[in-house]
């Protein structure tokens, strides 16, 4: 069972969200929604219709509801918008049927009655909206373009960009009662504006930025009044800078009226990403994240706090100095508090950060384990968070301002049958020391099902990417943790050098340096098993990792501690880091390799931590997964790996899918990822008594 898609109504009655299933014997997915009644706990479903895709409390009544429905009325690749009222879908009414599939929806009421709504979709050049469905056939596929950033992650980059749209649902006389729709009466008050298209220098914005930007890369202010978005910073190239930017711009303006919020030298040293632009519950203020570093993606988060007055910005930070880099905001009713949540120890932690804290305040954490997906401050002051843990699928449960849980609402391995017998009983973690840094660092350790500590079992020892990142307690359905261990492993996952949740410093010690600290903090992590953990039987020890991790594999193999392992597991990992110029984002490259590429030397970090330079050291069976929309680390390493394994003799198969990126992402797909690589470390383990491993 998989949780997502939540909306709460505004006096926090009841809140309704998506679950979602999967059948491998029918080979199709149903989802529902549920509604859960946040006084009572009940939960129960409120529609099985699953073409409501996106749901906005927003009306006359505190039921009152806006709804995206996936398809239109012409079925031409376009989306509906509905009212209706929640406790009463029968009552949905078509108010607006829209000519391309716009998503992200975001909508407020205005003193008038009106609705002004968000939602984004790629836009022509012109500003118009884009729908494929509709978009004539050229007749030649070629492609040309004069400048770098070809191609970002699984896609070939067209003319053709997101862009945030605003549009008015003007309300008509209707009567209310309990039994009819609630917000009846609404229709489309002329077309849509385009706030963002049209607006280039050395590139065009973008908002939200692709690939993972979504409805967080933009916000309306609560009274309808003006609109923020991110876009990369139009004045420097994709590719090679990570600079980012905020624009205001007022709701019945456009894209000419926009104004950006913290250009480059507006706020000292803020030069980098930027991120979550949110209004206060006034709209006096906007609050947002961004990084110091223009070329590195993964500095540490400052949250900043702007008013949402053009004219007077007095953009200040809070808590500056605190070593931690938060990624999920939201204000507190009276606009004193932000919550934000923040890798921190191997968990995702919330944190309340009053609005006035000086550079040195260290917030204090109101959560402890798992990883928040989403929050919302209720009416009562109260945090609905929904999160999930290496046990969990999905929790959601509120917590109050000082920690203290009031509601415990959702447990998903209490409820749901598949998860049933997963606690946290399954997990433990310890820390240790290495020659690369000062700082204790940590592993977790994931038990077998049926673990007892008087029987061995064989190592599962895995490796995140990134590098910058971490292994958090989570959950997830493509390097889920508990799945390897059931196969019959103690799973061991450190969080090496690179990672994130330790401090700023133990996240960019990573950088030139790939294949020695990163590394030794691994031999180490294994020395402490083999030394201290008599219930891991090291020789029977196997080692996964993708993307970094993938690249760790790689470089096992030609080092003492692939010698270890009876087998690696390579998922779209670097092979040849001399072709690391392949990728899409130069300015991640050109970070952590120290510098941009040049004549490859022995003093080049391109050249040295290049794992081929020690194909004679090759010996280790070895699996290799690689995807064809893999565009951030193309197939070619995958295919290069894998023959240069074959031509010395080293057991190793090739998996490929053609329509997955640097992630294996549908369902079936996943099924054939699982049992192909278990099928190959259970061989090699000895858990399986299979004859071969292909």
């Amino acid at each position: 069972m998989l949780l997502s898609r939540g909306s709460t109504m505004r006096r926090k009655e009841f809140a309704v969200y998506t679950s979602t299933n999967y059948s491998f014997e029918d080979h199709e997915a149903t989802t529902v929604w549920e509604k859960l009644n946040l006084t009572s706990g009940d939960i129960s479903t409120w529609t099985a219709d699953s073409n409501i895709s996106e749901v906005v409390f927003v009306g006359p009544t505190n039921t009152s509801i806006l709804y995206i429905n996936a398809t239109n009325e012409k079925g031409d690749g376009g989306i509906s918008l509905y009212t209706a009222d929640a406790l009463n879908l029968a009552s949905a009414s078509l108010v607006a049927s829209l000519p391309a599939p716009f998503s992200g929806l975001k909508a407020v009421a205005t003193e008038t009655g009106d609705i002004h709504f968000l939602v984004y979709a790629q836009a022509y050049p012109n500003g118009t909206a884009y729908n494929a469905d509709l978009a004539e056939t050229p007749a030649s596929t070629a492609r040309i373009y004069t400048d770098i950033y070809v191609r970002h992650w699984d896609t070939y980059l067209t003319p053709q960009r997101n862009a945030v749209f605003g549009g008015v649902l003007t309300r008509r006389n209707a009567t209310i009662s309990r039994y009819t729709s609630s917000t009846a009466g609404y229709s489309l008050a002329g077309g849509l504006t385009n706030y963002v298209t049209g607006k280039c220098n050395a590139t065009c914005a973008e908002s939200p930025v692709q690939p993972f930007g979504a409805s967080g890369d933009y916000d309306i202010s609560p009274d309808g009044s003006q609109v923020v978005y991110l876009t990369k910073n139009i004045d420097l190239p994709l590719a090679n800078f990570t600079s980012s930017q905020i624009y205001w711009v007022p709701f019945r303006g456009s894209v000419n009226d926009s104004i950006p919020i913290n250009p480059i030298g507006a706020t000292p040293g803020a030069e980098g990403a930027s991120a979550s632009p949110t209004f206060s519950k006034d709209g006096s203020k906007i609050a947002y994240f961004q990084m110091n570093g223009i070329y590195y993606e993964s500095d540490r988060n400052i949250i900043y706090i702007a008013n949402a007055d053009p004219a007077n910005l007095d953009i200040t930070s809070v808590a500056g100095d605190w070593d931690r880099s938060p990624d999920v905001l939201v204000w507190s009713n009276d606009g004193n508090v932000l919550y934000v949540a923040a890798p921190d120890l191997g968990r995702e932690r919330v944190f309340p950060v009053p609005v006035n804290a000086a550079a040195d305040y260290k917030p204090t954490n109101i959560t402890d384990e798992g990883v928040p997906a989403g929050m919302q401050v209720l009416a009562n002051n109260q945090i609905l968070v929904s999160d999930s843990k290496i046990w969990s699928s999905r929790d959601i449960y509120t917590v109050s301002s000082d920690g203290e849980v009031t509601n415990i609402y959702l447990q998903a391995n209490l409820v749901d049958q598949a998860l049933s017998g997963l606690g946290p009983q399954d997990v433990s973690e310890f820390y240790f020391s290495s020659n690369s840094t000062e700082t204790d660092l940590q592993s977790w350790i994931i038990y077998p099902a049926n673990f007892s500590e008087e029987k061995t079992y064989p190592l599962a020892f895995l490796v995140h990417g990134g590098p910058q990142g971490g292994f958090y307690n989570s959950w997830s359905t493509r390097w889920n943790y508990k799945v390897w261990a059931d196969q019959g492993y103690v799973v061991i996952a450190p969080n090496p050098t690179a990672s994130s949740g330790w401090g700023q410093n133990l996240t960019d010690a990573v950088s030139s340096h790939w294949g020695d600290y990163p590394y030794w903090d691994l031999v180490y992590a294994w020395d402490y098993v083999n030394a201290t953990l008599p219930y891991v039987d090291t020789t029977r020890g196997i080692a996964a990792g993708a993307s970094f991790g993938g690249y760790m594999m790689n470089w096992f193999q030609g080092h003492p501690l692939g010698r270890r392992f009876n087998a690696l597991v390579t998922h779209d990992g670097v092979t040849n880091t001399l072709a690391d110029y392949a990728t899409e984002e130069l300015w991640f490259i050109n970070h952590d390799q120290g510098g941009i590429f040049t004549s490859p030397n022995e003093t080049s970090t391109y050249y040295r931590w290049n794992p081929i330079l020690y194909y004679e050291n090759w010996a280790t069976p070895h699996f290799v997964v690689h995807n064809d929309l893999d565009y951030r680390l193309p197939v070619s390493e995958g295919l290069m790996l894998f023959n240069m394994l074959q031509v010395k003799g080293v057991p190793s198969k090739f998996l490929n899918f053609p329509d997955e990126n640097h992630w294996v992402l549908q369902r079936e797909n996943s099924l054939v990822w699982h049992a192909e690589i278990y099928k190959w470390i259970n061989y090699y383990s000895g858990l399986s008594e299979a004859d071969s491993p292909f």
